[in-house]
């Protein structure tokens, strides 16, 4: 049951809006950054690598084993820990644009946990690193394939995008997709015990696109 719960998660039906966003891919594509299949692969890998991606998927397992302590044992502390990383992680990130999306997306996660019988014991908005931590806590998702699915989700909804903004059809993107599948498991284990504020990160570019991405004239992506 287990599996069957991650890939219900990293699904494109999970009803999130995840779709609707590019974080700044398509301000990218429109001024001839990244113009094919070669420059998106560099992309998402750098991303990866550098990108600030890495403290949301470094702090999802402090996340998780507070918001258990939070539902189980109506622990205060680990309730405030929660909010404070769960603030820290949207302070990481530049554009307004991507703090909207982090916290829309994730409270469309915790209505849909609670509708499925998982609501946590106090309601409270959280964005959706600890939205995705709750799911893993509340669908008994291990720790690395959690890490791992938040990854591997990530990279799906860039490649969706990029599929309708570039000449990049469905076959070529799970080709990269699979091809950035040993980075996500790598990555994943690089992170693993390592708590976000003990991380750097190099995603200048990424932030600089979501932040002139509201300027775009024509967009077909949220801002």
């Amino acid at each position: 049951m287990t599996s069957l719960a991650l890939l219900q998660m990293v699904s494109p039906a999970l009803p999130v809006g995840a779709f609707s966003y590019s974080e700044g891919l398509e301000m990218l594509i429109q001024s001839g950054a990244l113009q094919d299949e070669h420059g998106i692969e560099q992309w998402l890998a750098a991303e990866l690598q550098r990108g600030a991606l890495r403290f949301e998927a470094a702090a999802l397992p402090d996340l998780a084993v507070d918001l258990r302590r939070w539902h189980h044992s109506a622990d205060a502390s680990a309730r405030e820990r929660v909010i404070n990383l769960d603030g820290w992680l949207l302070a990481m990130r530049e554009a307004e644009a991507v703090r909207t999306q982090q916290r829309q997306m994730g409270s469309s996660l915790l209505q849909l946990l609670k509708d499925m019988g998982h609501c946590l014991s106090e309601e409270h908005s959280l964005a959706w690193p600890a939205a995705w931590a709750w799911a893993s806590v509340a669908l008994q998702v291990p720790e690395r394939e959690m890490v791992e699915g938040y990854l591997y989700g990530w990279v799906a909804n860039q490649l969706s995008a990029a599929v309708r903004l570039v000449p990049l059809g469905p076959t070529r993107a799970q080709v990269l997709q699979q091809r950035l599948s040993p980075q996500i498991v790598d990555l994943a284990e690089q992170l693993s015990g390592l708590h976000p504020h003990d991380l750097w990160s190099g995603g200048v570019g990424a932030s600089m696109a979501q932040l002139a991405h509201a300027e775009l004239y024509s967009r077909l992506f949220r801002n």
